[in-house]
């Protein structure tokens, strides 16, 4: 892995939007989406954003809503299925500030699934995905795999043991 860049070159980075060419182009760019229920600046999200982007040395890590949690009201999330146009659009615009950074997609519960859905499209190239929290079991009980059986590239799962979403013995 390259070396983790300076102490100053991540603070401007974290402070100027604008992209460098001078940066280490092994240095991935991670995209974030948040769970159902939270946005993106919840204190959760926060903390996760920061660990992922010192532990992975991203160039940047980006966080965003899904249009239903923006705004202030709560709405319950629509199917995940209809919000992988909006994530893709998000990881497409973060792809043209850094070209040519491996691309990392994570998410926490439902944004794992989506960022796993997303990570099947033609369109983007994902290095890797890591799911905190990947809601494998629907509120029906069925197993919700046939996302991952189509992923060809590496994925991390970080449970929590005796989740109601994440029983189904692998």
């Amino acid at each position: 892995m390259a070396s983790r860049p300076s102490k100053r070159l991540r603070k401007n980075q974290s402070e100027d939007d604008s992209t460098d060419a001078s940066l280490d182009k092994s240095l991935p760019l991670v995209v974030f989406a948040h769970g159902a229920g939270a946005p993106s600046t919840s204190d959760w999200m926060i903390r996760w954003k920061n660990m992922l982007g010192k532990t992975l040395h991203a160039v940047e890590v980006v966080t965003f809503d899904y249009p239903y949690i923006s705004g202030g009201k709560r709405k319950a999330p629509p199917k995940a299925e209809k919000l992988v146009e909006y994530h893709l659009d998000v990881v497409k615009k973060a792809v043209a500030k850094y070209p040519g950074h491996p691309l990392i997609l994570a998410g926490k519960s439902m944004g794992s699934r989506v960022s796993c859905m997303v990570a099947c499209s033609e369109e983007i190239d994902v290095s890797a995905i890591v799911c905190l929290g990947y809601p494998l079991k629907g509120m029906n009980g069925a197993v919700r795999d046939e996302t991952l059986l189509l992923l060809k590239i590496p994925v991390i799962f970080v449970q929590v043991k005796g989740s109601q979403l994440n029983s189904t013995k692998l």
